[in-house]
């Protein structure tokens, strides 16, 4: 099952997406995903798919990512917060902002949460996630190397493309990922190398934090994670989800992006 939020009538709206139609919903379809009748045109702006109280992340959640930046592996997940202000859809330019020399690309499986969770089990945090998208972590490495928490090198506006829509009813705990920049292949790598799996990610975010309908969870990166320059074009690719594409550019003054 897919859905897409989209841009109709100057708001954002979800649809529930099937060949060639865009059913408008009542709300989100974790809220009412009742069709109103009316349909979305097939040029429209797609949106990310989620509107997040919070983006939780996860840091070093494979083993040779971790091992490729020099850290050890965690014993237990490492979390960090990317504001929602972060937030982009597919097709928004990731603007590279002129306080970092190296900014980075993270492909990730993301999850989206689809009812109140707090303090559950594994197999009840599954129960819980909605549906599955994709997320690009995008990183100032040279800001969160000298910074040594993430807050500034993860939070830039821009850094947290997602998208292109919401998939419902897929196993994540063993798909193909892959990122591109241009015309060579970054990462590629599957879910089943995770350390910690969605699940088990879920529940333990739930007992630190209560995560509400809607919130965002990025699963961590896979080894290959390089540069992004003005002009390059990143894809981050998940099988049974689809391709998250977004340009990228030097930010200008004054530029803002409407998630």
């Amino acid at each position: 099952m897919l859905f897409e939020r989209i841009e109709h009538g100057g708001h954002p709206r979800w649809a529930r997406v099937t060949p060639g139609r865009r059913r408008l919903l009542a709300d989100a379809p974790w809220l009412d995903d009742t069709e109103t009748g009316d349909e979305a045109p097939p040029d429209a702006r797609v949106l990310a798919p989620a509107s997040p109280s919070k983006i939780v992340c996860v840091g070093r959640n494979y083993a040779a990512h971790a091992a490729e930046l020099g850290n050890p592996v965690p014993t237990e997940p490492l979390l960090f917060l990317k504001p929602p202000s972060a937030l982009i859809g597919p097709d928004d330019p990731i603007l590279l902002p002129a306080a970092s020399q190296r900014v980075e690309h993270e492909g990730e499986l993301a999850l989206v949460i689809g009812e109140r969770l707090c303090a559950v089990s594994p197999e009840r945090a599954r129960e819980g996630i909605f549906g599955y998208t994709i997320a690009n972590d995008v990183t100032a490495r040279d800001l969160q190397r000298a910074d040594v928490q993430f807050t500034r090198g993860k939070g830039f506006d821009t850094f947290c493309p997602l998208g292109p829509r919401l998939v419902r009813g897929i196993d994540p705990l063993d798909l193909a990922l892959r990122t591109e920049v241009g015309d060579e292949i970054r990462q590629e790598s599957r879910t089943s190398h995770m350390i910690f799996d969605p699940f088990v990610l879920t529940a333990y975010i739930s007992a630190i934090m209560t995560l509400e309908p809607g919130d965002v969870v990025l699963t961590g990166t896979p080894a290959g994670v390089g540069p992004l320059l003005d002009e390059d074009e990143v894809r981050v690719v998940i099988e049974k989800i689809g391709t998250l594409r977004n340009p990228v550019h030097t930010r200008r003054a004054g530029t803002t992006i409407d998630p």
